[in-house]
């Protein structure tokens, strides 16, 4: 009876042993299992790069000049009677700005005048006695030195009319100068003088500014390295250079916004500035708005090249890091790296890529921020039209769009993407 009781206690203790190790089987395939498989793929948006032709734009920092610029400046001295211009409104070449008191000049042209009338009048006297000694001289009736000293004053005469002539002529544009005209159309500013200040024609008092403002220039630099580096490119065949008189000038506002009217490229600097490093370039704008002012700040986009076989990605697919180099993530065999590239401008909103891609290269657009170097993904199309705003607007260079979750699926369309590549690995 013991021992058949030892026995059912040793046969219920084997079977439970058995299990127990069984049950520990099973969970140690399950975590294995578990580790193979990991987590699910994270869903991200992807473009394929492609090579575009493209027109290679440089963004420079410039400055807005007047086409003509004239300071308004007395030119006789008096005291300033009236204001005959609005101030900031346009004007024309030739109005009436100020009126300076004209009695002194006045008096003056009179005296200038009533000088000429007397020469005249003494040379006429002059010359009758020198013509009426010319016959007298030949009968011997006077002497010859009497004729010569006639015909000397009637010659002085006419020199002392000329010089009244002259004296005359002086005093009525000295009048003509109290009627202060604008030397240019344009553009005119606020008066620098009121009416009764004395203005110096020595000192020549500036009495207010006239700006021609259509069209406007437009002086802006390029540093001499970007020059060569571009020119270098052309040397090579990597870009197609673009004549200088047909080049595409384009204007950034302060605000970011562009200008609707397209310049023309005026001329390149031939030296460098010593100093900076830079050549000077100039282009001319129509402004009939009145938009662009003297001294504005405004970015200035030159085409200076095209390149058949660009590489473009969106701008919101680059990370900037904290040092300043850029970044893109790139979908290889269904897992991300990072790589380094190095940009070359920008085509509205996309950058140009010249290091770091190839042709056929697959980078994250959107759900990057969730994503490390090494994780696995799965990529989708990304569609431009996501990419926009309601109400269309395209979003800024660096806002990023929210990453799409798992199950979501992106909307209806038939049309390709702008990238046109090939369709992503999923």
């Amino acid at each position: 009876m013991t021992n058949r009781l030892i026995l059912r206690k040793r046969y219920i203790a084997t079977i439970l042993l058995s299990c127990l190790v069984a049950l520990g089987g099973c969970g140690k395939e399950d975590q294995q299992a578990g580790a193979q498989n990991g987590p699910p793929p994270t869903p991200v948006s992807t473009i394929k790069v492609t090579e575009t032709p493209t027109t290679i734009f440089t963004s420079l920092p410039g400055r807005v000049n007047a086409v003509r610029d004239a300071q308004v400046r007395a030119r006789v001295n008096g005291i300033v009677q009236k204001i005959e211009f609005e101030q900031g409104r346009e004007v024309k070449k030739g109005q009436v700005l100020f009126r300076i008191d004209p009695a002194t000049y006045q008096a003056q042209a009179a005296q200038a005048e009533a000088a000429l009338n007397q020469a005249k009048a003494t040379a006429g006297s002059a010359r009758q006695l020198a013509n009426r000694y010319s016959t007298l001289v030949k009968s011997n009736a006077v002497s010859r030195q009497e004729y010569d000293d006639a015909r000397a004053q009637a010659n002085q005469a006419d020199a002392t009319i000329a010089s009244a002539k002259a004296a005359l002529d002086a005093a009525r544009i000295n009048l003509s100068y109290t009627d202060v005209e604008s030397p240019i159309d344009g553009i005119i500013g606020r008066a620098l003088v009121t009416e009764g200040a004395l203005v110096s024609g020595t000192e020549a008092t500036e009495m207010a500014h006239v700006q021609q403002l259509d069209p406007v220039y437009v002086d802006f630099t390029q540093s001499t390295a970007e020059l060569y580096r571009l020119r270098k490119a052309m040397a090579d065949g990597q870009l197609t250079k673009v004549d200088e008189d047909t080049a595409l000038v384009q204007l950034e506002l302060e605000d970011g916004t562009e200008y609707a009217e397209n310049g023309k490229l005026l001329f390149t600097g031939v030296s460098v500035e010593p100093t900076t490093g830079q050549v000077t370039l100039r282009a001319t704008f129509p402004n009939s708005d009145k938009l662009l002012l003297p001294g504005m700040y405004v970015n200035v986009k030159l085409e200076q090249g095209k390149d058949d076989k660009a590489l473009l990605i969106p701008k919101q697919a680059i990370q900037r890091s904290t040092d300043g180099l850029s970044n893109v993530m790139v979908v290889r065999e269904g897992k991300v790296s990072a790589i380094a590239i190095e940009t070359g401008g920008d085509v509205k909103n996309d950058t140009i890529v010249t290091k770091g891609l190839k042709a056929g290269d697959e980078v994250v657009v959107e759900g990057f921020q969730k994503i490390r170097p090494g994780a696995p993904v799965k990529p989708q199309p990304w569609k431009r039209d996501n990419a926009a705003a309601k109400g269309g607007q395209q979003p800024d260079s660096g806002a990023q769009q929210p990453p799409k979750q798992e199950g979501d699926k992106p909307a209806p369309d038939e049309s390709k993407p702008e990238s046109q590549g090939d369709k992503p690995a999923q």
